[in-house]
């Protein structure tokens, strides 16, 4: 572990090829996995042309590694997929302190996703319930002979629920079917969507009622994933700012959402580079937090005598298995990096990196501000859109943070500036 620790420290000093050698250390790589992720060996135009429609090119996204994360006591490098400036840096940082001062700590709760099967308008609510439930167990069998491999392998579906919803337009009644799915390490979208296919001429015949919808449903509250974060002897003052930010998204879904972002800035990256679907888990995650009926601040932060707490506790249904994350070649690396073989403990990583994201976040903005941190890191971009060259974006972006450490601010027009100026110094020195 503690030469684990020693390939973290200084790493984004190093270059990148230094870096990759670290990676290849750290995580047990091996030389065509390091290609992978180098872009020597890139996403083959045959599986592109598989995974999307009218494929015409690639869009690549940096993928970089957020260090010094310890999770229930183990050492990980964390792939993060992203644009965003300053997300990995902030994870790092964030995560350097609390190995330093505490702690993270994950666990599962459930395993079961949910597959929705709509009667859109019943006649007789009351006999289709009936019989409904006294079918439940034929309606299981004939929803797991259709997926005889996931039976085989543990999962497949647990129980038939039936819910009662109010039409919108108050003219009558909804049933709704949830067919609740141990898709194992499989995110299971296309399992359940065949499993609600498959029921619905048997559940029309069964109750004389038309069937609607059948599809999953992506609120996946019967999987939930969550962490906790202590930071012991915190600084009062510091620990009361981040209290009542915690207390401000409470009161304000204006600044709930923007508390949200922060902490999907830390489950997403790792989302996307894992192959899993993002966008699945961004509609979960902001539905459960709804469910009170007031959008709400997915984290929660408190203290507790003189030790800062933080949980998050949310619905993420992640694949390791089966998509593209069994296709795409830098997902299986990003995967083998975080040494994951389940899809629940790719489920606690992302909780617990989303939960240290935010604690970066609000730390920041309970000190220093959001800006001065994130502006630092700017400082390169804007160099590049001053359309600096690659030996000259270093001297740029320093003299931006010069710039930055005294007027509080920086843009692309001072970049410009800058630029001008030092190219204008070196031809001077030419002649």
């Amino acid at each position: 572990m503690a030469n684990k620790r020693k390939l973290m420290e200084g790493f984004h000093r190093a270059t990148r090829d230094e870096r990759l050698a670290r990676l290849k250390e750290f995580c047990s790589l091996t030389d065509a996995d390091v290609k992978v992720l180098s872009g020597e060996t890139p996403l083959p135009a045959e599986i592109a042309e598989h995974l999307i429609e009218n494929v015409v090119g690639y869009f690549p996204i940096p993928l970089g590694v957020a260090t010094n994360f310890q999770i229930d006591g183990q050492d990980l490098l964390i792939p993060m997929a992203v644009e965003e400036t300053s997300i990995i840096a902030a994870a790092s940082a964030t995560a350097k302190w609390v190995r330093t001062e505490g702690s993270i700590r994950t666990y599962s709760k459930g395993r079961l996703i949910i597959g929705q099967v709509q009667l859109p308008s019943v006649r007789n609510v009351a006999a289709a319930r009936k019989i409904l439930h006294e079918q439940r167990d034929l309606l299981i069998g004939l929803a797991n002979a259709c997926v005889p491999g996931l039976v085989n392998r543990g999962g497949g579906v647990r129980d038939i629920a039936v819910r009662e919803i109010p039409r919108a337009e108050g003219d009558g009644t909804m049933l709704v079917l949830h067919v609740l799915c141990d898709p194992c390490d499989a995110m299971g979208a296309n399992l359940i969507n065949q499993v609600c296919e498959a029921l619905k001429p048997r559940v029309e015949e069964l109750t004389h009622e038309r069937v609607g919808l059948c599809i999953l449903s992506n609120l996946t509250d019967g999987k939930l994933a969550g962490a906790e974060v202590i930071v012991r002897n915190i600084d009062p003052v510091l620990g009361k700012g981040i209290v009542e930010a915690t207390l401000f998204a409470k009161a304000d879904p204006y600044r709930a959402a923007t508390h949200n972002k922060g902490v999907m800035n830390g489950i997403d990256p790792i989302l996307i580079a894992t192959g899993n679907d993002w966008r699945a888990t961004e509609a979960g995650i902001h539905a459960y937090v709804c469910r009170t009926g007031k959008y709400q601040p997915v984290t929660d932060w408190v203290m507790d005598g003189s030790d800062l707490v933080g949980r998050i506790e949310v619905p993420l249904a992640v694949g390791t298995v089966g998509g593209v994350t069994r296709v795409h070649p830098t997902a299986l690396v990003a995967l083998k990096m975080m040494g994951i073989e389940k899809a629940e403990d790719l489920a606690r990583i992302c909780a617990a990196v989303g939960l240290v994201q935010n604690l970066g976040a609000l730390r920041a903005l309970s000190t220093v501000g959001i800006v001065k941190g994130h502006m630092q890191l700017h400082a390169a971009n804007l160099a590049i859109a001053a359309g600096a060259e690659i030996h000259e974006i270093p001297r740029v972006r320093e003299r931006l943070n010069e710039v930055l450490r005294t007027e509080k601010q920086i843009n692309l027009t001072r970049a410009k500036e800058i630029l001008e100026a030092i190219r204008v110094a070196e031809r001077s020195r030419a002649f």
